[in-house]
């Protein structure tokens, strides 16, 4: 096993650890703290926080990979092309508006908790997913599409026996920097009570308990490492199994 991968499941393993017993690590986080306070986040379960956000994470990233894939596969067919501006306008909407923007308006439509939250990780995730799908599905080898139209093959067997399996890596990568930016970007869902990591680095700053913002601000960014890698690791056993690895 590779130094990086054992140090990454060393990682993993700590982590896990802490989210099922996280008073074995009172001791360690006890340095954060003053006047008697807490080392430990005792307002809930961290494991069950950390599985709630990572499930807003993953619904939201799943409702914009569909949308966003599918905009990008109407766009490049000759019928949706005139509608490439529309789509990119669409897609960079997240990106105009601040999540806490969303939030601000989503909430008096859709109330607190988790809605509103799931609302501006959808919107902010769209445009990395949408943009990597369109450069992936046009930018094709020519000689491939070109082999695919000459056995024969009509524009939907084109697109899902060859466009989009060669497009598969690029279109992870866009998955991958929207699950990141999603990953942190989530924590403000705690602002109008959705549950997440948020929640404990709330919870520390009102408190001025820097363990608890430590711990928050711990699982969140390992999360995102350790789901980076992940992702990479699949993209490049993608690129290598279509054979685009010795290209890149």
């Amino acid at each position: 096993m590779k130094i990086g991968n054992l140090i990454r499941l060393v990682i993993f393993g700590l982590l896990l650890v802490f989210l099922i017993q996280p008073e074995l690590f009172a001791g360690f986080f006890g340095l954060f703290t003053k006047n008697n306070q807490p080392a430990i986040y005792n307002q809930g379960s961290l494991l069950d926080i950390t599985l709630n956000h990572l499930g807003i994470v993953a619904a939201a990233t799943l409702a914009s990979t569909i949308i966003a894939v599918g905009l990008a596969i109407v766009v490049t067919r000759p019928f949706g092309a005139e509608f490439l501006p529309l789509s990119r306008s669409l897609a960079n909407i997240g990106q105009t508006f601040p999540p806490v923007a969303v939030l601000a308006l989503a909430v008096p439509m859709l109330g607190f908790g988790t809605a509103p939250t799931l609302v501006a990780l959808f919107l902010y995730g769209l445009l990395p997913i949408f943009e990597n799908t369109l450069t992936g599905l046009t930018n094709l080898p020519p000689a491939v599409t070109d082999a695919a139209k000459g056995v024969g093959m009509s524009g939907w067997q084109r697109l899902i026996k060859v466009e989009l399996p060669l497009a598969l890596p690029v279109i992870l990568a866009g998955v991958r920097l929207s699950v990141v930016i999603s990953l942190a970007t989530a924590t403000i869902g705690s602002t109008v009570a959705a549950r997440t990591l948020g929640e404990v680095i709330i919870a520390g700053l009102l408190s001025s308990n820097t363990a608890f913002v430590l711990q928050g601000g711990l699982i969140v960014g390992v999360l995102a490492v350790l789901i980076y890698d992940a992702l990479s690791a699949l993209e490049r056993f993608l690129m290598k199994r279509t054979g685009q690895l010795g290209r890149a």
